[in-house]
């Protein structure tokens, strides 16, 4: 297994290029080789992107036992990774492993890097353990499974997806071929299976963590309009990036702002982007700002969200409404000036509200202009970007020109779920993995721990979802051309419906220089614990 993780790292696969052509293509290319699928060609496939620029594409493969049922498992996994740009001079070996290693043999590393390079057990590289060796575990297990067809009764499908360290295309393009698969084929998913990376959550944790579900994600977004003025007269303005600014301070990593559900808290909130929207250099202050945050989800709904930051965003408006009368009462003190209250009001706004407000007004003519926007845009920019625009836009037609603060949702809406056990068939998943990892750990001394949500982001959170239909409502009324740029297929998922696992290859660092995978976990436990389930849940 490590040879075959090796060979999937050595093919660069960095998200957005055409890397992830050729990983597919490698992929496509090992799983021909197993003599079963040589045997049955028609029975691996691929599924390019729709209107992707680099047509890259999911493959797939269904292995069918000797013993016919529609009783299904879906092993999957992103062929994708990040950029190899953080590697800075040992970047032409960042998936070459073994010369990578010999090289930071010379580089001044952690101590505990350093320690676990010079004990063997470990392989770095970019994507060893995010997640080219959670790949290679389901290579083998399927390989296995092809030579012995008697000894289960059911089908493994096998699905590789690019697109995953971005906006999760990969997955939610090859939805619709999960769902010709249940249709045509009749398959019923009893369940799926990632390998998406694990590691210590603390400083000495061997703890090797399995997830029966996945964190959600939001991306709360502040437009924030001030008023611009001549730096000359800079208390005539109202600095948007002030505002800004107090939002980040009151949102970013607050601790009292990380969701919580099952005994499990979420990281908090964290600034993804803040800036002004000033083009050019010039003696006018910036008229508007932009900002969101990462808000990680485990039971929280959109409309909670809204009223939460909104009352902070009201809070961080009237904090520098004041900050600002104060440093201008002692500035005309200073200067000999009388000192009359600056003129600013805290507004603050949702989407759905400033969007109403203003069809009130232009009727139909608000949605031509949206559109407009759409049609421009949404396949040239960040999507991001676009739903500023469209927020924009609204501010334009709006018949109050004051300071305000516009709170929308932005791309991308990641689905939280988690298996339940409040069916029987759930029931029967939990029990299943209760005693494999038993088993297993008196087999191997591993400690195991079953946690609710993988707490970072993965393609499960596409297989099922936990949001309800009004929670899903009031985000699109909030999310700026949702459907057009993040269409999230709901009534796919919702009748897909795939109690999703995460059994994760072991490691540290993924998405740093010093990305590392513990080989003896991972290329002997994973798989042997992968195989164990497949087979008992399709004794």
């Amino acid at each position: 297994m490590e040879e075959l993780t090796v060979e999937l790292v050595n093919v660069q696969s960095v998200n957005g290029t055409e890397g992830e052509v050729r990983i597919a293509e490698k992929i496509e290319s090992i799983l021909r080789g197993i003599p079963y699928f040589t045997s049955n060609p028609d029975q691996v496939w691929t599924k390019t992107v729709d209107n992707d620029a680099l047509e890259r594409k999911s493959v797939f493969a269904l292995l069918k036992s000797e013993r016919p049922s529609n009783k299904t498992i879906l092993l999957h996994a992103h062929s994708d990774t990040v950029t190899i740009d953080d590697f800075g001079a040992l970047k032409e070996l960042a998936t070459q492993p073994y010369k990578l290693m010999e090289k930071l043999k010379d580089v001044k590393l952690l101590p505990d890097v350093k320690a676990d390079l010079e004990s063997g057990d470990w392989l770095f590289g970019r994507g060893a353990v995010d997640m080219k060796s959670g790949m290679a575990a389901h290579l083998v297990v399927l390989k296995y499974l092809s030579e012995n067809r008697d000894v289960f009764s059911g089908n493994i499908l096998f699905m590789a997806n690019p697109i995953e360290e971005t906006t999760h295309g990969g997955i939610i393009d090859a939805l619709p071929e999960l769902e010709r698969l249940q249709s045509e084929k009749e398959l019923e998913f009893e369940c799926a299976i990632n390998t998406d990376f694990v590691g210590p959550l603390y400083g000495g944790d061997q703890t090797k963590y399995i997830y029966l579900g996945s964190v959600g994600k939001l991306l709360p977004a502040f437009y924030i309009r001030g008023k611009e003025t001549h730096v000359g007269q800079a208390y005539e303005g109202l600095d948007p990036n002030l505002i800004a600014s107090e939002l980040t301070s009151r949102i970013d990593l607050n601790a009292e702002l990380a969701d919580e559900a099952e005994g499990e808290v979420t990281q908090p909130p964290v600034t993804l982007k803040q800036k002004d929207l000033k083009p050019t250099y010039n003696v006018q202050t910036p008229i508007s700002s932009f900002v969101y945050f990462n808000y990680y989800v485990h039971q929280i709904t959109p409309d909670r969200i809204l009223d939460q930051l909104r009352g902070i965003a009201e809070a961080s408006f009237d904090h520098v409404v004041e900050k600002l009368n104060r440093e201008f009462e002692k500035h005309c003190a200073r200067a000999g000036m009388k000192y009359e209250r600056l003129p600013w009001e805290s507004r603050v706004t949702t989407y759905s509200e400033l969007y109403n407000k203003v069809y009130s007004l232009h009727g139909e003519e608000v949605n031509v202009r949206l559109n407009e926007i759409l049609d421009q845009h949404a396949k040239d920019i960040d999507p991001r970007e676009v739903g500023r625009l469209m927020v924009e836009e609204l501010l334009l037609m709006d018949d109050d020109q004051a300071p305000v603060i516009v709170l929308f949702f932005a791309t991308p809406y990641v689905p939280r779920n988690f298996v339940k056990g409040q069916t029987e068939k759930e029931q029967i998943l939990l029990e299943k993995l209760d005693s494999i990892l038993q088993e297993t750990g008196s087999e191997t001394g591993d400690t195991f721990a079953v946690h609710k949500f993988f707490p970072s982001l993965t393609d499960s959170s596409y297989l099922c979802l936990d949001d309800t239909d009004e929670e899903i409502e009031v985000l699109k009324n909030n999310y700026p051309g949702m459907d057009t740029l993040y269409p999230v297929p709901i009534e796919k998922i919702r009748k897909l419906n795939i109690p999703a696992l995460n059994f994760g290859a072991w490691g540290k660092d993924a998405h740093k220089m010093t990305e590392r995978v513990y080989k003896p976990y991972t290329f002997g436990t994973l798989p042997s614990l992968i195989k164990k389930y497949c087979l008992n849940m399709l004794d």
